[in-house]
């Protein structure tokens, strides 16, 4: 099997696992947005801290799954202030741990994206919610894939050869290109008319996709790896698979709360249009 075709088989499995646990939404979501955290946290550490104090990964799980009960029993207003909470105690107890910084980084990476996942998704309404996470997923996934065929049909002049050898700019507009027709698409499939918005948000969301995979590819590179794990075939890691998506939920949850709050941000795909 080649690796093209190793890549497409495992982005299809996940891709209906994933989007299967949307559409249902609840705390289907909650644990499948849980588990991605998780195995991103035992990534980071094993890439960035691979000598590090083993209690630092189990703290790291800990918090996580606190932040994850915090999601089944507390009030969606009251879900930036438990992050917050989780993580601070966290950065304390590691530091104490001499964890370093790293590891703190790490917790809000992986804490980051569990939460902006499950906020967007099931704080606005089951409509708004889910038009949401759909709007961030085809996004995302159409920059991986516009980007991947772009960059191997055109090829060109690379971006950052220091930290990702193989990214071209033209990979990037083809990326960038992919998650506007996307958006487009999405929101036309939702009854939402303002394509204008859908485009601009898809642009803003693509670049910072892309800006999440050159983080990631600099924090392998810095600690001399390729990939942070083999657990996906044609992928490596949970955390090569997502790192344009946490940046980018983040990203749009951060937004969302700047237009509905911190009770229903999703609520702003339908309160903007």
């Amino acid at each position: 099997m080649s690796n093209l075709e190793a890549r497409v088989i495992s982005a299809l499995v996940m891709g209906i696992a994933v989007l299967g646990a949307t559409l249902l939404g609840g705390w289907l979501f909650a644990i499948v947005s849980t588990a991605i955290a998780m195995l991103v946290w035992a990534e980071w550490v094993d890439v960035v801290c691979p000598n590090g104090d083993d209690r630092i990964r189990l703290l790291g799980f800990f918090f996580l799954a606190l932040v994850f009960l915090g999601v089944l029993i507390a009030p969606n207003a009251a879900m930036p202030f438990i992050w917050a909470g989780a993580t601070l105690a966290f950065a304390a107890t590691s530091l104490i741990l001499v964890g370093g910084l790293w590891s703190v980084a790490g917790f809000l990476y992986s804490g980051g994206a569990l939460v902006a996942l499950i906020m967007l998704r099931e704080s606005g309404g089951s409509a708004s919610g889910l038009v949401a996470v759909l709007f961030l997923f085809a996004t995302v996934w159409s920059t991986d894939i516009g980007a991947y065929f772009a960059g191997r049909h055109f090829g060109g002049p690379k971006i950052a050869t220091a930290i990702s050898p193989n990214k071209t700019w033209s990979g990037g507009i083809g990326g960038l290109l992919s998650a506007i027709v996307a958006a487009i698409l999405v929101f036309a499939l939702a009854g939402l008319k303002s394509f204008l918005l859908a485009g601009i948000l898809a642009a803003v969301l693509s670049v910072v996709s892309q800006v999440g995979d050159f983080f990631e590819s600099w924090v392998k590179r810095r600690a001399g790896v390729k990939d942070s794990s083999h657990i996906i075939p044609g992928h490596g890691g949970v955390m090569d698979r997502v790192d344009g998506l946490v940046f980018a939920a983040i990203a749009l949850w951060i937004m969302a709360i700047a237009v509905s709050g911190f009770a229903r941000p999703s609520a702003a795909f339908f309160a903007a249009t």
